[in-house]
C-alpha cells in the first residue's frame, strides 16, 4: 500500500482567512475552565475558540466560516499523545512475524493467541513455513518464557538448520537465534562466551548482549525496502490510534543518521498527520566511548536538524534497570520467587554521571525504570541533583514505572519527579507475575497510579509500542479497570477515574513532554489537533472503553479519515 493510501485528506488545506467551524454531539475540552462545547472554530492549523455557534458570532459574523457537521453525532478529544513511542522499533518489528500469547490486532493482519511451548513451536513452523524462504533472515517477534516455556537455539535449529532465524523477544531486549543466524552476523565464538549477557549454549542475547546481535543484523533490519515498508505500517498503527503527536523517547535507539534520514523521508510530509518529539537516548555511542560533556555536545548537535514535524526540545532519555518482559527489573529484597536476580542496563556510577552532566546543561531527564530497585537508583540520584543544582521545572521523568513502592512515590512528590507509565502491564503480565514471578503483592499493585493521583504526582499514559498495543483508550481502560488477562480486577485502590485517565492520553501526555502551550486541549491559540470518537468514554461502561472507535483525526485543522481494512 502506498503511503498516500493510508490517510484520506478529506478538506483541503485552509487559507490564511478560512475559518472553519466543526460541530460535534460533545466536545471535550480537557480545560478546567470550559470542560464542554458544542463548536470549535479553526482558522490556518489553529483553534479560534471553542463554545457553540452563538457564542462564536464574533469571529463567523466578522469573517465568515464553513460549518462542518460531519461529527455532528461523534465525540470529540484534542488530539492524543503518546509521550513514549518507538518509531524505530515500530519499523523493526512490524515486517516480522508476530507470534504473541495475547491477541494483536494490526492494520495488515490479525495476530490470534499463542498458549504454551507445544503451541509456540507450531506456530514458529507453520511461520518459518509460510515466509521463511522469502527474507534472508526469518525474524518472529513476540516469545515469552511465561506463556510459551522455554526456548534453544537448538529448538530453532529443529525448525531450520541452514536458514537464519531470530526470536525476538517480547521485551525488545531479548533474541534467540539459531546456529545459522549466529553465523550470518558474524559474532566470535570466544566473544558470545566472554560477553555476560550472552548465554552461547542456548543462543540467548539479552540487554547489552541483544545490541551485538543487533549491530550484525543492521543491514538486514535498515535493508531501505524493510525499513521504510515497517515505518509506513507504525504509521497506519497510529493513526488507527487516535495520535496526533508521540514522542521517540530514545532516538537513536538503533543509529541517529539512518533513523533520521527515514523518518524525514517518511514522516516529513504533508499528508501524514503527525508530529514527533524526538528525545534522544544519553549515550550516543555504545560502551560509553564520549566523556560526559562531549556526550551532551552530540547531543546539542541535533537540534539543528528540527523542522514542523520532527523537533527537539532539550530532552534526554537514559536506562537503569532491564526490561520487565524479560523479567529483568532490578527488584529490591525479596527478589524474584525463583531466586534470580535482574540486570542493570547502565550501571549506577555511570547512570549518576551522565545524568548530571545533562542536568547541569539544562537538559530534561527521561529515565527507563521498571524494578523497584531501578526507581530507588533514579530516585537517590535525582535527590542529590535536587540538592547539588536545585532545578524548579518539570525536569525529571520516569518512564514505565512498572514496580514502585508508595514511599518512592511520595518522594518522587518531594524532589519534583513525575512519571510517564505504561498501565498495560497490569493486564498482560499482572496475574502471571502474580503466580511465576514476583508474587501477588507486587504484581497486582504494578503502576500505582491511584498512588500518584493521591500524592498529585503528574502523570501520564504510554504504550512503549511494542510493548503495547499503541492505543490511547485501550491504556485508558486499563488503568480504569486494572483488569488482568482472565479479567480480575488487581489492586482496585489503584484504579484511576475515567477523566483523569483521558487527561493521561491529552492534555496530561502532552504536560510530560513539555507541549501543553500548543497542544492537548482545545483552547484559543493550540494547535488544532483533535481525534473524533464514535462514543463518548465518559458514558459507555467503563469496561468498554477500548472499544470505542477512532472515527477520524484532525490535524491542525485538516481531517484525516481513519481507514479500516
Amino acid at each position: 500500500m502506498q503511503l498516500a493510501a493510508l490517510f484520506v485528506r478529506l478538506t483541503r488545506k485552509p487559507d490564511m482567512s478560512d475559518i472553519t467551524v466543526f460541530t460535534a454531539r460533545r466536545i471535550h475540552t480537557m480545560s478546567a475552565s470550559q470542560p464542554h462545547a458544542e463548536a470549535v472554530a479553526v482558522r490556518d492549523g489553529l483553534i479560534l475558540e471553542a463554545g457553540t455557534l452563538d457564542s462564536l458570532k464574533p469571529w463567523t459574523d466578522r469573517y465568515g466560516a464553513t460549518v462542518d457537521e460531519r461529527f455532528k453525532d461523534k465525540t470529540i478529544f484534542p488530539g492524543f499523545v503518546d509521550p513514549h513511542l518507538h518509531p524505530s522499533l515500530g519499523a523493526v518489528l512490524l515486517p516480522s512475524y508476530f507470534i504473541t500469547a495475547m491477541e494483536w490486532s494490526l492494520p495488515d493482519r490479525k495476530v490470534p493467541a499463542t498458549k504454551g511451548r507445544d503451541g509456540y513451536l507450531q506456530a514458529l513452523k507453520e511461520g518459518f513455513e509460510k515466509e521463511g524462504a522469502s527474507r534472508d533472515v526469518f525474524v518472529t517477534w513476540g516469545y515469552h518464557q511465561l506463556w510459551h516455556g522455554d526456548l534453544t537455539k537448538a529448538d530453532l535449529n529443529a525448525v531450520s538448520k541452514d536458514h537464519p532465524i531470530v526470536v525476538w523477544h517480547r521485551s525488545f531486549h531479548e533474541l534467540i537465534l539459531n546456529d545459522a543466524a549466529i553465523a550470518h552476523i558474524g559474532v566470535d565464538q570466544e566473544v558470545m562466551e566472554r560477553h555476560p549477557q550472552i548465554n552461547a549454549e542456548i543462543g540467548r542475547f539479552s540487554e547489552t548482549g541483544a545490541k551485538v546481535v543487533m549491530a550484525g543484523l543492521k543491514d538486514f533490519l535498515f535493508n531501505p525496502a524493510r525499513f521504510l515498508e515497517g515505518l509506513q505500517s507504525l504509521l497506519q498503527v497510529i493513526h488507527l490510534g487516535g495520535h496526533t503527536t508521540v514522542a521517540d523517547m530514545a532516538y537513536g535507539i538503533f543509529d541517529f543518521e539512518q533513523e533520521w534520514m527515514a523518518f524525514n523521508a517518511m514522516i516529513n510530509r504533508d499528508e501524514v498527520p503527525l508530529r514527533v518529539l524526538m528525545v534522544p537516548k544519553g549515550l550516543p555511542e555504545d560502551g560509553a566511548k564520549e566523556s560526559p560533556a562531549d556526550a551532551v555536545k552530540v547531543i546539542d548537535g541535533l537540534a539543528d536538524r528540527s523542522n514542523d514535524k520532527l523537533f527537539f526540545d532539550r530532552r534526554v532519555k537514559f536506562f537503569t534497570d532491564g526490561a520487565i518482559f524479560s523479567e529483568l527489573m532490578q527488584m529490591e529484597e525479596p527478589g524474584y520467587i525463583d531466586g534470580h536476580e535482574g540486570e542493570w542496563l547502565m550501571v549506577p556510577e555511570l547512570f549518576e554521571e551522565r545524568v548530571r552532566a545533562f542536568w547541569t546543561a539544562g537538559y530534561r531527564i527521561h529515565v527507563h525504570c521498571t524494578g523497584n530497585l531501578g526507581h530507588e537508583l533514579a530516585i537517590d540520584v535525582l535527590e542529590k541533583l535536587q540538592r547539588e543544582h536545585p532545578r524548579l521545572d518539570p525536569c525529571y521523568t520516569i518512564e514505565h514505572f512498572g514496580v514502585s513502592t508508595e514511599e518512592q512515590v511520595q518522594r518522587l512528590k518531594q524532589f519534583g519527579g513525575r512519571v510517564s507509565a505504561n498501565p498495560y502491564y497490569v493486564h498482560e503480565l499482572g496475574e502471571a507475575y502474580w503466580v511465576k514471578s514476583i508474587g501477588f503483592e507486587r504484581a497486582s499493585q504494578m503502576v500505582r497510579l491511584g498512588t500518584l493521583m493521591r500524592e498529585n504526582v503528574p502523570f501520564a499514559l504510554h504504550s512503549d509500542f511494542t510493548m503495547a498495543p499503541a492505543e490511547p483508550l485501550k491504556n485508558a481502560w486499563v488503568a480504569v479497570n486494572r483488569l488482568s488477562e482472565s479479567g480480575k480486577v488487581l489492586a482496585p485502590e489503584e484504579k484511576i477515574p475515567v477523566h483523569q485517565a483521558m487527561k493521561a492520553i491529552t492534555i496530561d501526555a502532552a504536560r510530560i513532554i513539555g507541549l501543553e502551550n500548543s497542544i492537548g486541549s482545545i483552547r484559543s491559540g493550540k494547535k488544532a489537533d483533535f481525534t473524533v470518537l464514535d462514543d463518548d468514554p465518559y458514558e459507555v461502561a467503563p469496561e468498554t472503553i477500548k472499544d470505542i472507535t477512532v472515527h477520524a483525526t484532525v490535524f491542525e485543522g485538516r481531517v484525516f479519515e481513519v481507514i479500516k481494512e
